[in-house]
């Protein structure tokens, strides 16, 4: 899939910025993000437990590419994988043809659970710093990034604000905007969307779609969601039962840019989101 516009939020120049980090090299053949017969066990011996086995799939540049199965088929275990906070047992995760042995500095995870990534007694704001601490930039710039990063979600006006005194909604928006603050080039999100009501749920799918295109960003969501998975996604990656195991990829071919009334309403949604609930309930 070929890589989008330029951003139209600005973003720094990343060597001024993230000098920190590895400057980015992409191939036309590598893909931005390869998972290459990933398995992970725990323990060892007679009470050794295998819960990824042989996971096969790629992730290429400005893709949002969505990982849909079972409950507890090992999802969660897979993204601690890739962000580099669990090793792998076996097999091989990539980054620009690098493997991941550690939090790759291009990648920030956004998990489900708000209540407990952000730190009640700090202001949005402070929040959104905390993790920008380590990069040692001047003032102006952390108020710069915070700034653009709280109107990318939306947010301007809550950055004096406590974590607290906002919606599950905004909650989740400063989570997702402390991740933009760090200006990634690959965002993760476990489940991001699970704890919130059904109208928020569908703005911030829409947030979603609005980061890929406004950054540029390479996004992959874990979701239960079948529906979501198939709305905000270029391609599904269907796991089977544990040990997880890939069933399917499943390309998503919906028209741009997506509506939540019009897409949904398609008969080409209804048929890819039947043909993804199919793999998963199928029997093992």
């Amino acid at each position: 899939m070929s890589v989008r516009q330029a951003p139209s939020l600005p973003i720094p120049n990343r060597k001024s910025t993230m000098a920190q980090q590895p400057e980015t090299r992409i191939s036309a053949t590598t893909p931005r993000l390869d998972v290459a017969h990933l398995a992970k066990t725990y323990g060892s011996g007679e009470k050794s437990h295998t819960v990824i086995e042989d996971l096969t799939f790629t992730v290429d540049a400005g893709e949002v590419v969505c990982i849909v199965g079972p409950s507890g088929v090992g999802k969660t275990t897979l993204l601690k994988c890739l962000a580099g906070l669990h090793p792998a047992s076996s097999g091989r995760a990539a980054i620009d043809g690098r493997t991941i042995s550690g939090p790759p500095p291009e990648m920030a995870l956004v998990f489900q659970d708000y209540n407990r990534s952000l730190m009640p007694w700090l202001t949005v704001r402070k929040n959104l710093i905390l993790p920008l601490r380590h990069l040692k930039l001047p003032a102006a710039e952390l108020k710069e990034r915070c700034d653009s990063a709280l109107a990318a979600v939306g947010l301007s006006h809550a950055h004096n604000q406590y974590p607290w005194q906002l919606s599950g909604g905004m909650q989740q928006r400063v989570a997702i905007a402390r991740a933009l603050a760090y200006r990634p080039e690959i965002l993760i999100m476990d489940e991001p969307f699970a704890s919130v009501d059904a109208q928020t749920r569908f703005d911030l799918e829409d947030l979603c779609l609005k980061i890929r295109k406004d950054f540029n960003m390479t996004i992959l969501v874990v979701t239960h969601d079948i529906d979501e998975a198939v709305y905000l996604a270029d391609r599904v990656v269907v796991l089977g039962s544990r040990p997880a195991r890939v069933l399917k990829v499943v390309d998503v071919d919906l028209p741009a840019p997506r509506d939540q009334i019009t897409t949904r309403s398609l008969p080409e949604f209804a048929r890819q989101r039947t043909e993804v609930l199919s793999l998963i309930k199928r029997p093992a």
